[in-house]
């Protein structure tokens, strides 16, 4: 059952992140366990998982209809989506035609016969594509709980995270957030400061200390959400896409254009990494 799911042939070019497959699958894993059935027909992709591409997925020129189509439709190769009409891959008009697309019959009836296992299929795979500052709201826009105990199960993924790399990056950045200077401690051990990684760990970003920041637990959803990003002088940016009303919401918008100052000899984020996650993750342009 986790392989079929684990295994997913996605688009890849230039190392571009593509997770339009696993989006359609957790969408159609939510409708399956909200209504028994997987079915989602294209006048419900064109909008949710559209809209799960453009908040989820790497900034692209492609519009949104298109980028939904080419998962619902390449989907199939992978053997676990079929369509309800033959339309060739790709093509957005013949699909407004009222195609629907749903799970492979057997894999639906095995899903649908165990409550709790599209939930778990839902958090490995969700586990396998995003990092977890992110992977709970994939869930939550899915219509999955992340807090629900089924969902914990191992992920799929075959690479395993280094347990002295997060202590090594807090140590480097003196156990404060690289953004903001924030350096709580509790009881002698910092908290709410968190290793983050640059490139994300699911994207084949390395335990390396070139590879992470110590951030402060907002700054790190921020950043791997794409708010945050860093510009080639390792200078904060902060989308033009966000907003704030509050002085404390507005604050986010006061570290726009600070430089990273690590202490000597840490290792500041490598070229490699900082333009990955700028092409991959980083949303809209920055602030001028």
């Amino acid at each position: 059952m986790f392989a079929a799911f684990s295994s997913l042939r996605q688009h890849q070019r230039n190392g571009q992140r593509s997770p339009h497959k696993p989006l359609l699958a957790l969408l159609a894993l939510g409708r399956l366990a909200a209504t028994g059935r997987s079915d989602v027909p294209w006048s419900v992709a064109e909008e949710q998982l559209a809209d799960l591409i453009a908040e989820f997925g790497p900034a692209s020129n492609t519009g949104r209809a298109q980028s939904a189509a080419y998962p619902f439709t390449r989907l199939r190769a992978d053997h676990i989506w079929v369509l309800d009409r033959d339309v060739d891959d790709d093509k957005v008009s013949p699909l407004r035609a009222g195609v629907t697309g749903r799970f492979e019959a057997a894999l639906e009836q095995r899903l649908a016969a165990d409550p709790t296992l599209a939930g778990a299929v839902a958090r490995a795979l969700v586990d396998s594509h995003f990092p977890p500052t992110v992977a709970g709201d994939v869930l939550l826009a899915v219509g999955f709980d992340p807090e629900v105990s089924h969902l914990g199960v191992p992920s799929p993924t075959v690479r395993k995270r280094s347990a002295a790399w997060r202590t090594s990056i807090l140590r480097a950045w003196d156990d404060q957030c690289a953004f903001c200077g924030f350096d709580g401690r509790l009881a002698g051990m910092a908290v709410a400061v968190e290793a983050a990684h640059v490139r994300w760990f699911t994207e084949q970003g390395p335990d390396d200390l070139d590879n992470g920041l110590a951030l402060c637990s907002l700054h790190h959803k921020l950043f791997d959400r794409g708010v945050l990003g860093l510009d080639d002088d390792l200078a904060v940016t902060v989308s033009q896409r966000f907003s704030a009303r509050t002085s404390s919401g507005r604050a986010v918008y006061e570290i726009h254009g600070r430089r990273l100052t690590p202490r000597p000899g840490t290792q500041s984020p490598a070229v490699e990494h900082v333009a990955w996650h700028r092409r991959q993750v980083f949303q809209g342009s920055p602030l001028k």
